[in-house]
């Protein structure tokens, strides 16, 4: 296989071809959502801008094309499957998927991919170094991973539960983190927009969404005449959320006090929502879900101030006391932490100066950035 050099005779950067295979369960646009396709769609893009050929193979779902092209990136798409709640129905299929993937793949020099199944059966090196993204916390499965030339983490909480799972002298691990999408600039102070408290993410239980809603309706009557609160994400169960009867639980507590939206997977309009409201908070109960918290920092790009749990991946980017803040850790429990947190920021802190540095924080998330850096590690293991 032609292996590029990092440059060529006259100083250029050498063409990589890349091919990225994402899972069997959600399509490349992201019409279901999903924050590893919005990632790899817009660094595979990022890729093709930079001069390098790009492939990405996904599911074929929702009416899409089986082959098309779009800003130069080659999708190629492939029957999958709709995800399920059994453990080994949802390892079957994906194993079926990517059986079907290997059949059309093309030669490159790096193969990106986050399905279970493809760092063990694809050859280690006929479609290009395998080049493993991590994107949820890992199993025991490391270990069957031998094949891969990197193993790849969004967060430096998954990298550490990597390397927990490899040998001491194994140093095929990296961390670099998901990218910002390309957001229309926006303009400070936030006191100009609507007081409104923004959730944005799935309606699901370990999201902890119920849980805000009753702190919510326990905050003082001068925070709820001035304030809103805004829920919007997927709830139906085969887009991740927790179903139709946990949406109208919230619904019957929540009642008129508390705004419930669809699930917005148009970037443009969902960045128009995060720049409707002056804080973000996020209180997840997912210590082994959350990876990297997408939401989070497309929010702080948008200048809001992040309200979160006091999660490890949320320790990356969320500073506390300077561009955000961490619900209160000695409250063991979830409604009363809320109550307190929410009742200090949107009382006593200094949201137009937290929102700042909120923004600011994100600056080095640029999709260019991130992007120069994965072409950097692609070239070093080439």
């Amino acid at each position: 296989m032609h292996q590029p050099k990092s440059t060529r005779p006259d100083g250029r950067k050498e063409i990589v071809r890349i091919t990225i295979v994402q899972g069997a369960f959600l399509p490349v646009p992201p019409l279901r959502g999903g924050a590893i396709e919005k990632a790899w769609q817009g660094l595979g893009e990022a890729f093709v801008k930079a001069g390098h050929e790009v492939t990405h193979i996904s599911r074929l779902c929702d009416g899409l094309p089986r082959n098309e092209k779009i800003r130069g990136v080659s999708h190629i798409r492939v029957t999958g499957a709709e995800a399920t709640t059994q453990p080994v129905g949802l390892k079957l299929r994906e194993l079926l998927y990517v059986l079907r993937v290997r059949k059309i793949l093309p030669p490159a020099d790096i193969l990106v991919t986050n399905a279970f199944w493809a760092p063990i059966i694809y050859p280690k090196e006929k479609y290009g170094k395998l080049y493993v993204h991590v994107g949820r916390f890992p199993k025991g499965q490391m270990k069957f991973y031998n094949k891969a030339t990197r193993l790849q983490a969004p967060s430096q909480s998954v990298g550490r539960a990597i390397s927990a799972e490899l040998s001491e002298l194994d140093d095929r691990v990296r961390c670099i983190p998901y990218p910002l999408p390309d957001f229309e600039p926006h303009e400070f102070p936030i006191y100009d927009r609507p007081k409104r408290v923004l959730y944005a993410g799935r309606i699901h239980p370990e999201k902890g969404v119920l849980e805000l809603v009753q702190a919510w309706l326990r905050l003082p009557e001068e925070i709820k005449q001035k304030w809103a609160l805004r829920l919007v994400g997927p709830w139906r169960k085969d887009q991740g959320g927790g179903g139709s009867r946990y949406l109208q639980k919230i619904r019957d507590i929540g009642g008129s006090n508390v705004e419930i939206q669809e699930p917005i997977f148009n970037q443009k309009i969902l960045s128009e929502e995060y720049k409707n409201a002056q804080v973000f908070v996020y209180p997840s109960m997912a210590r082994r879900g959350e990876t990297f918290g997408l939401a989070v920092l497309e929010a702080m790009n948008c200048g809001c101030v992040p309200v979160v749990s006091p999660l490890d991946c949320f320790q990356d980017f969320v500073l506390p006391g300077k561009n955000g803040i961490f619900l209160d850790q000695n409250e063991k429990n979830l409604v009363t932490g809320l109550v307190k947190t929410l009742q200090n920021v949107l009382l006593s802190c200094p949201l137009d100066e937290w929102s700042k540095q909120a923004y600011l924080t994100t600056q080095k998330y640029e999709m260019g950035l991130i992007a120069e850096r994965f072409l950097d590690d692609f070239r070093a293991i080439i």
